[in-house]
């Protein structure tokens, strides 16, 4: 059986170590402070689907564990490379990492064509310390797509979605990604493998790049962001943007820009992921979100002005 670790079991991580305990798969998890207190203390406990499930996986520092076979990063962005210490000693030669994080991924230029082929993404890795510590060849793409939330120490509520979309970054088909994809599909969700990853990651971040830092700016939810005519407008020309830098790149898009808006607006009342890390005084995403989107804008000589204004005062909010 494969050895599998959950590092940073918060609200997606939880929800992924839960759901494999709970269908008989051994996890263990890397967790601290009250959070880990109360899963050794009561167990990891799960509302999801009107269900209350409680699992008991296994709770251990990184060094009591040892190489893994699959090492699934939850964290967010920017607390990857401060977490490099408890990180390398899950990571053997051997072992997939599984990238299930938000936005523009340290791995993306892995195998791209020249001269994008294994360039460094400053804004998601400043000196290097994440590519070296997490080799891009050992790493699987993931698209996260569920949302859950923390109600307490120990307790994550899942509130929608099953889908992890995952794939190799040259698009084969290989060993460890379908073991993985047929262990996260037997704890009851959806691993779909995709042959251009990158198309996926793309898919996501078009909405993220734009919606977040707006709503950061704005204290507004989806639906007002999206019906509003001047933040629907500067959320489109940032949309538009992005796409010009990612078909730069050789991805495509399976959806276009008035559909991508249109199910952001059908979310409802939501507050992004950013304005409520902002909100609690949160360190927020926006290099992984937008701040690498504009960085590869430079790469591919395609001006950004919109994207470039909102990154720099969305940074500046984020300073206050």
């Amino acid at each position: 059986m494969s050895r599998i670790c959950v590092f940073g079991a918060g609200a997606i991580g939880g929800l992924v170590a839960a759901r494999l305990q709970a269908a008989g798969t051994d996890v263990s998890i890397v967790a601290r402070g009250p959070h880990r207190a109360a899963i050794e203390a009561n167990g990891l406990i799960l509302f999801s689907g009107g269900e209350r499930i409680v699992t008991h996986p296994r709770v251990a520092d990184a060094a009591d564990l040892g190489p893994q076979d699959y090492v699934l990063i939850t964290l967010k962005a920017q607390g990857i490379e401060p977490a490099l210490p408890q990180l390398r000693p899950l990571i053997g030669p051997a072992t997939t990492i599984i990238a299930a994080i938000n936005g523009m991924p340290w791995w993306y230029t892995h195998g791209l064509p020249a001269p994008f082929t294994n360039r460094r993404i400053t804004a998601v890795d400043p000196t290097g310390a994440v590519t070296e510590a997490l080799p891009p060849g050992q790493t699987l793409g993931c698209v996260v797509y569920p949302a859950a939330e923390i109600l307490e120490p120990g307790v994550i509520n899942h509130t929608y979605g099953d889908r992890f979309v995952l794939g190799e970054p040259d698009g084969t088909r290989t060993d460890r990604a379908e073991t993985i994809s047929r262990t996260l599909i037997a704890a009851g969700l959806k691993a779909p493998l995709r042959p251009r990853i990158r198309d996926d990651i793309w898919v996501k971040l078009w909405g993220n790049m734009a919606f977040n830092p707006i709503s950061a700016l704005t204290g507004a939810t989806l639906d007002r962001i999206t019906a509003d005519p001047g933040t629907s407008a500067v959320a489109r020309a940032m949309m538009a943007e992005g796409q010009a830098i990612a078909e730069a790149l050789g991805a495509r898009f399976s959806i276009d820009l008035n559909k991508r808006i249109a199910g952001a607006a059908e979310v409802g009342a939501h507050k992004t992921s950013m304005l409520q890390d902002l909100e609690r005084g949160r360190p927020i995403e926006i290099e992984a979100l937008l701040g690498a989107v504009v960085e590869i804008a430079g790469w591919v000589g395609i001006p950004v002005p919109i994207s470039t204004t909102i990154l720099a005062l969305t940074r500046q909010r984020a300073q206050r």
